[in-house]
């Protein structure tokens, strides 16, 4: 028997880009784990690299907040899109952010601890409107970066409210610079962050199992090119300096012309306005990257509760 299904090759195709029998090939190479079917499939130069957290896999919301100098970016989960649009939900995520602002912490059990406006805690209230609501909901996680001169923007893409969406990003922008100045910037900035998802500020803060993954992905493409071991290395070496580049935020080229890496845009920015500015910290919350989500068969279920 088979070690996987016909929905893992499915879950396959749709992660990797790949040929069904292509697919089918690299499950049964990899006993039917998909991950590992993926490093398979782009290894042989068959899968799309695509990036996890392209993919959404939870519904909810992503509120970001700024309280003087500090910035927040939360997220809380919901079961389905429909609670998502629900007013009371969204007030929820909002005040739930705002009191994270003023928190001291990236701890979601402190936040949910915290006092929340109107009486009770951030935990009573989620307890609340799951009683109400019906439906489970969750505070995921929480970021926060500051400055201690200069300002944090925030930035969410396609709002279904003021402060809350799918996709909530931060920039924290470290100058002596006026805010009219580093405003504008941070927000373009943030923009780039929300199209471009860098996976670290610099090269130095990528994760180092992410860079060990791809140097292996790079090694077998190298060994089956069939060059000599020293044209190997410089192949792998190559591979991964090209992955830093387009993964770290401040080398990565600017959306705005696709040809100006990040750190020369803000460089050039700090030299017009007359000071330094450095792009401090970022964050960058897509709504449920990360989580694997059940699909459902409504149409399925339906049989089953007519045959029953």
């Amino acid at each position: 028997m088979a070690a996987y299904t016909a929905a893992d090759v499915k879950a396959l195709r749709e992660k990797s880009g790949a040929g069904m029998m292509d697919c089918k090939k690299a499950l049964e190479e990899t006993n039917g784990d998909i991950e590992a079917a993926v490093d398979a499939l782009r290894a042989k130069g068959l899968a799309a690299a695509q990036k996890k957290s392209s993919r959404t896999a939870a519904e909810g919301l992503v509120g970001v907040a700024v309280e003087g100098n500090r910035g927040v970016a939360v997220e809380v989960n919901s079961e389905t899109d429909f609670v998502a649009k629900n007013e009371q939900f969204q007030d929820f995520v909002r005040k739930a952010t705002q009191v994270a602002a003023s928190q001291d912490s990236d701890d979601v059990e402190a936040l949910k601890s915290a006092q929340y406006p109107g009486g009770g805690t951030v935990s009573d209230k989620l307890t609340d409107n799951v009683a109400t609501i019906g439906e489970n909901q969750q505070i995921r996680r929480m970021k926060t970066v500051s400055v201690s001169q200069g300002v944090v923007v925030p930035y969410v893409h396609n709002a279904v409210s003021e402060n809350l969406g799918k996709i909530g990003v931060l920039v924290a922008l470290e100058s002596e610079a006026s805010a009219d100045v580093l405003e504008p910037l941070g927000k373009q900035l943030a923009m780039h962050i929300a199209a471009a998802f860098p996976q670290a500020l610099n090269a130095e803060g990528l994760d180092p199992e992410v860079i060990e993954r791809e140097r292996a992905i790079a090694q077998e493409k190298a060994a089956e090119s069939g060059k000599p071991e020293n044209v190997q290395e410089k192949m792998v070496d190559g591979a991964i300096a090209k992955f830093a580049k387009e993964n770290a935020l401040l080398s990565q080229l600017f959306v705005m012309d696709n040809k100006t890496p990040v750190s020369e845009v803000v460089a050039k920015a700090g030299k017009d306005a007359g000071h330094d500015i450095v792009l401090k910290d970022y964050v960058r919350f897509q709504l449920g990257e990360g989580i694997e989500k059940k699909q459902e068969d409504f149409a399925a279920e339906v049989a089953a509760t007519r045959g029953s």
